[in-house]
């Protein structure tokens, strides 16, 4: 098992979703943490609420471009190549895995239990990692230096 695998699987006993998930191992990259990211993600969780809509790594994904080209200041803009980006994510997120919504990927494999503890499956966390080294393409070829955030 590889090193991001064992991040996933322990992020993931730890309760963390899919796209927690996702911008907790970009942070850690980067050696930070943000505890109010972490949480405002929360809503975007199987599926955006549940609702098994547009997978959470696709979201998660489009977070972490976000960090690194989105504008986050009145004086700044967004990176050049921000919709590049996101659109390139996109189309190989839906080609890779034939779709984004996380009901047609999972299907009914994500399980709640009765105090709404959620796991997932092996195929979400093959998913993460896939996308994770997608992630970490597009931004180097955009001239992004993943884990090197300002």
């Amino acid at each position: 098992m590889n090193d991001i695998a064992f991040d996933i699987y322990k992020l993931s006993s730890e309760g963390f979703c899919c796209t927690q998930i996702l911008l907790k191992l970009a942070l850690e990259e980067e050696g930070k943490e943000n505890k109010d990211l972490i949480k405002a993600v929360n809503g975007l969780c199987g599926g955006i609420g549940f609702s098994k809509r547009t997978c959470g790594v696709v979201t998660g994904g489009i977070c972490i471009l976000s960090l690194y080209a989105g504008k986050g200041e009145a004086r700044e803009s967004k990176g050049e190549a921000f919709n590049e980006m996101i659109n390139e994510y996109m189309e190989w997120f839906e080609e890779e895995f034939e779709s984004i919504e996380c009901g047609d990927i999972v299907g009914a494999h994500v399980i709640s239990d009765s105090e709404g503890n959620v796991s997932y499956p092996i195929k979400c966390g093959n998913i993460l990692i896939k996308s994770y080294e997608k992630l970490q393409e597009i931004l180097y070829k955009h001239e992004y230096d993943f884990g090197e955030r300002e």
